[in-house]
């Protein structure tokens, strides 16, 4: 199997926003190669300029190391082409479709090399069920990147049930190589291990707002203002060890009882769906949003994560 050594050729496979992120990302390693392939021809490095433009608005990146890192990626729309067959790691950021999934890899298991690693971005599809038909399902692992991906440092390496340990730790190492902060996720669980937390706090959140105990603007705020300031640098685990594993029994012991434990998505969600109410796409959701705003969100998300991570 490939060795962080002998990866040299790294191919995307589905170049939308997620799949330019990606690539951008693994393009900061000089000694990567970057090859994108799609069905559909893109223009790879308008989309990847434009992702990036705050980046270089605040001076995180110049134009040279942009240029730079440009130069090292490459597009087809030829699954046949050596960008596809040479490829050493496969990053799959396609549709998130069980059936184009499988079909991907069973493509690429066709064309590429038997040692080649192969890698799902999927954030909620079982690395498992996804590589169930392959014929060598050890070189295959799970890799979810958090969107925007050329921002967010997470990426769960999530091993299948048949994936290799040698697998899991070759893609770790070439996730640190290009700056992300890998953790290994040790079995394929539905929600992996950030999005089953933070599902558990939107579940609870929207059935304050259901119940009446506040309003959606006000469960944000209380996030916002509260615990959701100290999780970059004190996360559960450790604020549990800190408060003492007693007193978060002693919690635990009195609030978890009337805590949300449906396991069924909320009525006021599944309201809001059948009446069209989908948020920003629709300009309603939970709350009532304009263009203006849902601008301004995206924006205010990127700046947030650029002066966090690079003091800008």
């Amino acid at each position: 199997m490939k060795t962080t050594q002998n990866i040299k050729n790294i191919l995307i496979c589905g170049a939308g926003m997620m799949g330019k992120n990606i690539g951008y990302v693994f393009a900061s390693n000089p000694n990567f190669q970057v090859g994108m392939y799609d069905l559909y021809s893109t223009d790879v490095e308008a989309g990847i300029r434009t992702n990036t433009k705050q980046l270089l608005d605040k001076g995180v990146i110049t134009e040279d190391e942009l240029n730079d890192r440009l130069s090292r990626i490459s597009f087809t729309t030829d699954i046949d082409s050596d960008i596809v067959k040479n490829a050493d790691l496969v990053i799959e950021a396609v549709f998130e479709d069980m059936k184009i999934k499988r079909e991907t890899f069973a493509k690429l298991e066709a064309r590429c090399a038997e040692d080649t690693i192969f890698c799902t971005n999927s954030s909620v599809m079982s690395p498992s069920e996804i590589s169930a038909e392959l014929k060598h399902r050890e070189r295959f692992v799970g890799t979810h990147f958090w969107n925007p991906g050329h921002l967010i440092p997470l990426v769960e390496v999530v091993k299948s049930d048949a994936s290799s340990e040698e697998t899991a730790q070759t893609v770790m190492e070439v996730l640190r190589s290009v700056g992300k902060k890998p953790v290994l996720c040790k079995k394929d669980v539905p929600g992996f291990i950030a999005n089953r937390m933070q599902h558990a706090l939107w579940r609870e959140a929207i059935s304050i707002v259901e119940h009446g105990i506040a309003d959606a603007a006000t469960v944000d705020e209380a996030v916002k203002y509260s615990f959701g300031l100290r999780l970059p640098q004190l996360a559960p685990m450790e604020n549990a060890d800190m408060v003492g594993t007693d007193l978060t029994y002693n919690i635990h012991d009195y609030i978890l009882k009337d805590l949300e434990d449906s396991h069924e998505p909320s009525p006021l969600l599944k309201q809001l769906r059948d009446e069209g109410k989908i948020g920003f796409k629709t300009g309603e959701g939970f709350q009532k949003w304009t263009p203006e705003q849902v601008a301004k969100s995206n924006a205010d998300l990127n700046e947030y994560l650029i002066r966090m991570l690079y003091g800008k």
